[in-house]
């Protein structure tokens, strides 16, 4: 009867010396893209962006659960604004260049044709002016939307056709297929732009709706497009920003500091291996290309210039439609044109708004 109270105090000095369970809050997060995971900045959110967020997170007392949604499973391309807007997913890839009117002022690179052909100087840029502007970050905000950063963009665009190009005469008559604002790049070229996209390029071009297409590396040789425009001319209209990762604001706000800081550090791996993964494959497209028989050219220095001048000023009446509405529009133009100036880029064309 006497070991009774021992054996209380020796199970109660175990118990205390027990080490203690403790665990993480797990969080639920949707993440969104209109785009399938074939395309790098889906497949880079899904491979870099996740993992980096739960290593930043490890050893915190948060975990996160991923219900990653692509390829159209919740937005279609152009649809992920709305989508976190609404609540349905809480981060994910915009892409701006499919939203002209709500994200209007991050379309900049695709006013100001010609510009740089380093994909890593643009994303920089278009990034770096959503501090140096407030004006760019309203339009997320308007939506309950916040910009992270993570710019994802298109690498150096080109001209593919049927017909070789030395000169801008050489483009007189010809029907040329462009994606959107893009058209605008052959206004006064004697080229006839004609609106088209990825899935119709191929088919347009054999059947002889159009002579040839303005499109980026990487898409041409998935597409097998130098089958039936083998001349590739590297004309230099420039890298274009797409778009990058934004988060609901409501929602990002209300969540703990080891979190939202996970998500920024996720942000800074997605930027990094994205840029990196893209030089890869422009290297690969154009390796496919020219194995499958088409002539690579650069177009020469005073034909580009000749082209960018002959353009209207598209900037300019951006900009003033813009300023219209109340937006920075020419303030946007002339600095991105200025930071551009300032990293040494030799421009055909100064955009600047005078």
């Amino acid at each position: 009867m006497q070991r009774t109270p021992i054996r209380a105090a020796i199970a109660a000095l175990a118990f205390t010396l027990m080490p203690t369970i403790s665990y993480a809050e797990e969080i639920n997060v949707t993440t969104v893209a209109g785009h399938p995971p074939v395309f790098l900045w889906v497949k880079t959110l899904s491979e870099t962006f996740i993992p980096s967020v739960n290593a930043a997170l490890e050893g915190t007392d948060y975990t996160i659960n991923w219900n990653e949604a692509y390829g159209g499973t919740l937005a279609k391309p152009g649809g992920a604004l709305e989508t976190i807007e609404f609540g349905l997913a809480q981060v994910g890839i915009v892409s701006t260049l499919f939203e002209p009117s709500n994200l209007s002022l991050q379309n900049v690179t695709y006013v100001t044709p010609f510009g740089s052909d380093d994909v890593d100087l643009v994303l920089k840029t278009v990034d770096q002016m959503h501090d140096e502007i407030p004006g760019m970050r309203t339009l997320w905000e308007n939506h309950d939307l916040e910009y992270l950063g993570g710019a994802f963009g298109l690498e150096d665009y080109l001209l593919m056709t049927k017909f070789p190009v030395t000169s801008l005469k050489d483009m007189e008559g010809k029907k040329i297929n462009a994606p959107g604002s893009a058209v605008t790049w052959l206004e006064n070229t004697g080229a006839v732009g004609v609106s088209g996209n990825l899935t119709t390029y191929y088919n347009d071009i054999q059947t002889g709706v159009a002579d040839g297409v303005i499109v980026f590396p990487t898409a041409a040789s998935a597409a097998k497009l130098y089958e039936v425009a083998p001349y590739v001319t590297r004309t230099h209209f420039g890298a274009q920003y797409a778009g990058g990762i934004a988060v609901s604001k409501s929602w990002f706000e209300s969540q703990p500091e080891p979190v939202q800081a996970a998500f920024r550090t996720g942000v800074k791996a997605f930027a990094a291996a994205y840029r990196t993964g893209l030089e890869e494959r422009v290297k690969n497209a154009f390796a496919t290309m020219e194995k499958g028989g088409a002539t690579i050219t650069e177009l020469p220095a005073s034909e580009r210039e000749a082209w960018a001048n002959a353009l209207p000023p598209i900037a300019q009446n951006w900009a003033h439609e813009q300023d219209d509405l109340g937006l920075p529009g020419t303030e946007v133009i002339n600095t991105y044109i200025q930071h551009l100036k300032d990293a040494g880029v030799k421009l055909p064309r100064d955009w600047s708004v005078k």
